[in-house]
């Protein structure tokens, strides 16, 4: 089912915009729906040899709508024309400052169809080697290395509660790529 509508662009933002849609509802009735408009994103599970798991690299970061630090998975908006796997390169290096020789697509979802046409494709990142974050100026971010079966408790147990992070790591495990060794080629 799709529905025709006008557009009324509200905010034109840094990273997204903000649209008014208006369109006559299943009653005949005129209804009125803000959405947010999204280049698309990825999110990225860097993952590196470990003593018969792999471990996996996450970052702790401010994000100013809670007002505190959140557990999650690098991850970044695609810039225009970007491609999604350079996206997923380009932030794990600045975030993490690991370079991947090899990712691995996940999967693509959507982060919040009620409100957001925002794209993410989730990767797995392996043949990690380490050069240095590069942070853009408003990012605030700690790299921290668990093992595997260590991300998949604070999963479970509330301490990563970022979707997109969720989505990712479940993804991998349903995959077995956090069992066993990684493989880099």
């Amino acid at each position: 089912m799709s529905a025709e509508c006008e557009r009324e662009l509200i905010c034109h933002g840094a990273k997204f915009d903000f649209e008014r849609l208006t369109f006559v509802g299943s009653d005949g009735r005129i209804v009125r729906r803000e959405v947010v408009r999204h280049p698309g994103a990825v999110c990225i599970l860097p993952l590196l040899e470990g003593n018969g798991e792999p471990r996996v690299v996450l970052i702790r970061v401010f994000r100013i709508a809670l007002g505190r630090d959140c557990w999650e998975l690098p991850a970044g908006t695609l810039d225009e024309g970007e491609k999604p796997e350079q996206c997923a390169h380009r932030e794990l290096e600045e975030e993490t400052g690991f370079r991947a020789q090899r990712l691995i697509h996940l999967g693509t979802f959507h982060t919040s169809p009620g409100m957001s046409d925002e794209l993410m494709h989730g990767y797995a990142a392996a043949g990690l080697t380490h050069f240095g974050q590069r942070l853009e100026p408003d990012e605030r971010i700690v790299t921290e290395t668990v093992e595997a079966s260590r991300a998949l408790r604070m999963l479970d147990e509330g301490q990563i509660m970022d979707g997109k992070s969720m989505v990712t790591l479940m993804l991998a495990e349903r995959r077995g790529l956090l069992r066993g060794p990684v493989k880099a080629g």
